[in-house]
């Protein structure tokens, strides 16, 4: 089975993922890791993306088509995939339909934004050992303090509320649409996000029955 997985940042894909990976036994493929896997092995479109990456700036459409292109011809995905992360706009869905690749079904993980900016505001790490928190899920005993090591807890930059409200937009704008996309062609499949995980993955394992 090819899948697409979509949802917003802090929607907990990459846990769906995990679940439908092993349920299946079918890869998850993560578009920044296989960029970096690009990079690493010296592919052409390895040292394709290598120059943008080095300049600083984002990889184009075209390179990365050409890293998924890549990555889909290996052995491990002769019976099936999991995409996580791609496509992201309508022109790379389009881009993803010309390379002849055939996804059966879209798993969209739907959850409000107050939830999700609730979720990623509330995380902390220690820079120290790297335990993680959530000031309401999981507090440090002491505030501010990490329970293993006793370092000063801190807040990631991709968890500050502006960078939050920052993806979520981007998200919105220029992913959002694919719902509209697969729909048309009867692909796509809507999970409710529940407050217990478990609950979100006994729905997302219904969706592929």
């Amino acid at each position: 089975m090819n899948l697409i997985l979509l949802g917003a940042p802090g929607a907990g894909k990459g846990t769906q993922a995990e679940v439908i990976s092993k349920h299946l036994s079918i890869p998850t493929i993560s578009t920044g890791n296989i960029i970096r896997e690009a990079l690493k092995s010296g592919s052409g479109m390895g040292r394709e993306a290598k120059k943008f990456v080095d300049a600083g700036q984002l990889v184009p459409d075209d390179v990365v088509i050409g890293i998924i292109r890549e990555r889909l011809a290996e052995k491990d995905c002769e019976d099936g995939f999991i995409l996580d992360g791609f496509p992201r706009t309508i022109p790379q869905a389009e881009a993803l339909d010309r390379m002849g690749v055939v996804i059966d079904r879209v798993i969209d993980i739907e959850v409000a934004d107050e939830t999700i900016a609730r979720r990623m505001t509330g995380r902390r790490v220690c820079p120290g050992c790297g335990s993680s928190y959530h000031l309401e899920y999981k507090p440090p005993k002491e505030t501010g303090v990490c329970d293993s090591c006793g370092d000063t807890l801190i807040q990631r930059k991709d968890d500050h509320p502006d960078t939050v409200q920052d993806r979520l937009t981007v998200y919105h704008e220029q992913t959002e649409p694919l719902k509209s996309y697969y729909a048309a062609s009867d692909k796509l499949y809507i999970v409710e996000g529940q407050e217990e995980v478990a609950d979100t993955i006994r729905l997302t394992l219904a969706a592929l029955e």
